[in-house]
């Protein structure tokens, strides 16, 4: 344990340092985690992150679940929030990776932080869903590739975390944030998945999905075991019901 926190991202001073008492406080008063498999999360080394996804707040839950477990949390964020006065400088400062609208990524900037991940031992946060889950039942969705394609290119192992309880915060698709009285979420920390059994082959999209898929299924059945309930048998798949990949949506 103590090898662990001397060697902990959260001791090295950054600016992470000034978003963290920023959000800690708030994070502290209004949520209540409850984690399972805690030992599993990677303490050292470059790996992706892979949560559920189904409310606008679940990055700044899960970021402060990354930083209350030792790591500074990196995420891939929609490049449009990088022009925002502020927020924008405090992104780049904090190597968050922007990503422009429909998963094109702005400039090659995806592959340097995915390269720059690896040789400093980092993290990042991708959520595989793409977007908030559309299924009606708040299971996860259909995924996207950008996951595993930077887990495979780099070598890097996908740790899958599923949570449960962000939708009492703030619903999805909400405008309105319910800090009090303070929430319980639920987290169940997967075993990293090395893909081993995808690398080697051509990165084209029956790789991708194939192995997206695995990600997907194991990222349900952490959620099935928080839920203590099963997911549907056929995953939500928003093209299936005629609905937008991106942006909101009445469910």
């Amino acid at each position: 344990m103590t090898e662990k926190r001397q060697g902990s991202e959260t001791r090295r001073p950054s600016i992470f340092w000034i978003l963290a008492a920023i959000a800690l406080p708030i994070i502290n008063l209004s949520v209540r985690y409850r984690i399972e498999d805690g030992d599993k999360f990677p303490r050292t080394g470059a790996f992706v992150m892979a949560p559920n996804h189904f409310s606008e707040i679940d990055p700044l839950v899960m970021g402060v679940l990354s930083w209350k477990l030792g790591r500074a949390p990196r995420f891939m964020a929609k490049a449009s929030v990088f022009g925002i006065p502020v927020l924008g400088a405090l992104l780049r400062k904090s190597g968050q990776i922007p990503v422009a609208r429909g998963g094109a990524a702005r400039g090659n900037e995806p592959v340097k932080a995915a390269e720059r991940l690896v040789r400093n031992g980092q993290m990042v946060v991708v959520y595989p869903e793409g977007s908030l889950t559309r299924d009606p039942g708040l299971w996860p969705m259909r995924g996207k590739t950008g996951a595993v394609r930077i887990a495979l290119e780099q070598g890097i192992p996908v740790v899958p975390v599923a949570h449960w309880g962000t939708q009492a915060l703030m619903p999805r698709y909400s405008k309105k944030i319910s800090l009090f009285p303070r929430k319980t979420v639920k987290v169940k920390i997967g075993d990293p998945l090395d893909l081993a059994e995808f690398r080697g082959r051509a990165l084209d999209p029956t790789t991708l999905n194939e192995a997206t898929a695995v990600v997907m299924d194991a990222i349900t059945h952490l959620l099935e075991d928080l839920r203590e309930e099963k997911a549907p048998a056929h995953r939500w798949n928003p093209a299936e019901h005629n609905q937008k990949e991106t942006g909101r949506f009445e469910a």
